[in-house]
């Protein structure tokens, strides 16, 4: 809440008592800010990371050069991952977690597609991070070994002649069978009586 308030009507005259006076409320002079007395909540941009921005156990010091050894291109799908250790080039923590497309490249960062959802809508951000927060994504290879796997079976159908179903079929119930109970007999399950334990 923000008004325009003069001071010298508010706190009196004399400035000696600091009691307020709700009466008078001009709006001359002074700008004044009233905040709600609430506890310290700090609105900045790392807030709430302690441990969303830690390192993992045994994973502390130095690097390995396979960071910065691997080789992005653009069109490449990477997990943004922000990493402790380096300040330089940190996502926000809105990006922490994402999977982005990269659209540029430069010597010592990339620049990644990313998708916020803002209220009702989804907005396509432009981001630059460096190499250090982000990873080689792994959310196609599924997808493409199963590609594989097709080609090989599609190879083979027509080596035989025969036809092989590709689509993923989902699983079926289980077939009907009889369950001998010489050997297994019912058992009864009951909860454990509870017992007050002074």
């Amino acid at each position: 809440y923000s008004t325009r308030l003069n001071i010298s009507k508010i706190y009196g005259s004399s400035g000696a008592d600091n009691q307020l006076n709700y009466e008078v409320l001009s709006t001359d002079t002074h700008f004044i800010k009233f905040y709600p007395l609430t506890q310290n909540v700090y609105v900045s941009i790392r807030r709430g990371t302690r441990y969303m921005f830690a390192r993992e156990f045994r994973k502390h010091g130095i690097e390995p050069l396979s960071t910065f050894y691997r080789t992005y291109k653009r069109g490449d799908i990477v997990d943004i991952k922000g990493n402790g250790a380096f300040q330089k080039g940190m996502p926000f923590k809105a990006y922490h977690g994402r999977t982005g497309r990269v659209f540029n490249v430069t010597k010592h960062a990339v620049g990644v597609l990313v998708n916020k959802r803002v209220r009702n809508r989804i907005l396509q951000k432009r981001i630059n991070v460096r190499i250090e927060h982000v990873r080689p994504s792994k959310c196609r290879q599924d997808f493409l070994n199963r590609v594989k796997e097709n080609e090989e079976k599609k190879r083979i159908a027509r080596e035989t002649g025969q036809m092989v179903p590709i689509r993923r079929m989902p699983k079926e119930p289980r077939k009907a069978h009889l369950v001998k109970t010489r050997s297994n007999k019912p058992q009864l399950l009951v909860p454990v009586k509870f017992e007050i334990i002074a």
